[in-house]
C-alpha cells in the first residue's frame, strides 16, 4: 500500500517527523507511532484517489475522503481508541502542513474522533498502597535488589512518576533533591516535590547497590549492572499483590493513579495535581483520579469562594 505514496507526501511526512523530534521534543516511541498512523493515511489517500498527491491536495482533503479512510480503518479491525489516536496524528500533521504552506484544512482539522469507552484507572486503597511498598521489599532476593525495587515503586506512589520517568533517573539525580526536575511525555519538564520516604528509599538502595553509579549512567541497575528492565518492577508488583489478594489491576502504573487519587481525596487541588502528573489536559487528570462524586463535592464546597460564602 505504501507504493501509492508520492515523493511530496513522503517528504512531508519525514519533514513533520523531524519537526516532532527536533522542535517539539516528542519521545521517539511517540514519533514512531505517529509516523505509522500518518503513513497509513497517506498511503490510503494515494490508493483511494488513484494518483500521487502533492502538498496542496494533502491539505485540502474533502470530508468524503476522510470518512472513507476511517471506514477503511474500522473495516480492517482498528479499534475506536486506535482510530482516535490515528486521527489525532493526521490532524497534527495536516495542521503542520497548513502552517507551512497555507490552504484550507477545515475538513480534517474539524473532524470528530470516534467515541469509545475509556477504561477508568483502578487505584489502590490508601492502606494497600502503603502495604504493597513494604511487600515489594520483603520478597526473597538479594538485599540490594529488594531495596532497588522498593525505591522504584516508592517513587511511583510518593512522587506520581511514570515508570519510564523513574527508570530515566541517572546517578546525577542522587541524592534526590527536595524538588525533582522530570522530563516527561512530549519532552515537557515539570517539577515534582520529593517526600522524605522516597529520598530515604533511594538512599538505601544506593548504599547497597554493588555497582558504580556514575553521573551519566542509569540510577537503577539490573543484576548485571545495565539499565533496569521495567518488567522486573512489574513482576515484583505481581508477587506483592498475590500475597495481599489484590486484583491484576494493581500494577506499577496503578501506583501513579493512587498518588493522584489519594491527593485529591485529601483535598488537593485538581489543577495542582495536573501539574504534578505532567498532564497536558485537565480532563486527563479528572479521568486519572477515582474519587467518588460525593468527595468531589466536599472538596468543591470547601474550596469554591461562592460555595464558602453561602452561609454568610
Amino acid at each position: 500500500m505504501t507504493l501509492a505514496l508520492s515523493p511530496a507526501a513522503r517528504d512531508a511526512l519525514e519533514g513533520w517527523c523531524s519537526h516532532l523530534r527536533g522542535v517539539s521534543g516528542a519521545a521517539e516511541k511517540t514519533i514512531i507511532a505517529y509516523r505509522a498512523d500518518v503513513l497509513g493515511w497517506l498511503s490510503f489517500l494515494g490508493e483511494h484517489r488513484g494518483e500521487g498527491l502533492g502538498v496542496p491536495a494533502l491539505i485540502s482533503v474533502p470530508l468524503s475522503d476522510l470518512r472513507a479512510w476511517m471506514a477503511h480503518e474500522r473495516g480492517r479491525g482498528l479499534s475506536a481508541r486506535s482510530l482516535s489516536r490515528a486521527l489525532s496524528a493526521v490532524k497534527q500533521f495536516t495542521g503542520w502542513l497548513t502552517d507551512r504552506h497555507g490552504g484550507d484544512a477545515t475538513a480534517v482539522l474539524q473532524a470528530r474522533a470516534p467515541k469509545f469507552q475509556r477504561k477508568l484507572p483502578r487505584p489502590l486503597e490508601t492502606d494497600d498502597a502503603a502495604t504493597v511498598l513494604d511487600r515489594v521489599a520483603e520478597q526473597p532476593r538479594e538485599e540490594w535488589v529488594a531495596a532497588r525495587d522498593q525505591a522504584v515503586v516508592t517513587l511511583l506512589y510518593a512522587c506520581g512518576l511514570r515508570i519510564s520517568e523513574a527508570l530515566g533517573l541517572t546517578g546525577r539525580d542522587h541524592p534526590l533533591p527536595a524538588v525533582l526536575r522530570i522530563k516527561g511525555k512530549g519532552g515537557k519538564t515539570r517539577l515534582v516535590p520529593v517526600l522524605p520516604m522516597a529520598a530515604e528509599a533511594v538512599a538505601r538502595y544506593v548504599q547497597l547497590c554493588p555497582f558504580d553509579l556514575d553521573a551519566e549512567g542509569p540510577l537503577f541497575r539490573g543484576a548485571r549492572g545495565g539499565p533496569l528492565n521495567p518488567r522486573l518492577i512489574a513482576l515484583a508488583m505481581e508477587k506483592a499483590r498475590a500475597t495481599m489478594g489484590l486484583p491484576a489491576t494493581a500494577t506499577p502504573h496503578a501506583l501513579r493513579h493512587s498518588f493522584a487519587t489519594h491527593l485529591l481525596a485529601a483535598g488537593g487541588d485538581l489543577r495542582s495535581i495536573q501539574e504534578l502528573l505532567g498532564h497536558a489536559s485537565l480532563s486527563t487528570t479528572q479521568a486519572y483520579t477515582a474519587v467518588d462524586a460525593g468527595r468531589l463535592l466536599e472538596v468543591y464546597d470547601r474550596a469554591h469562594p461562592r460555595a464558602a460564602g453561602q452561609d454568610s
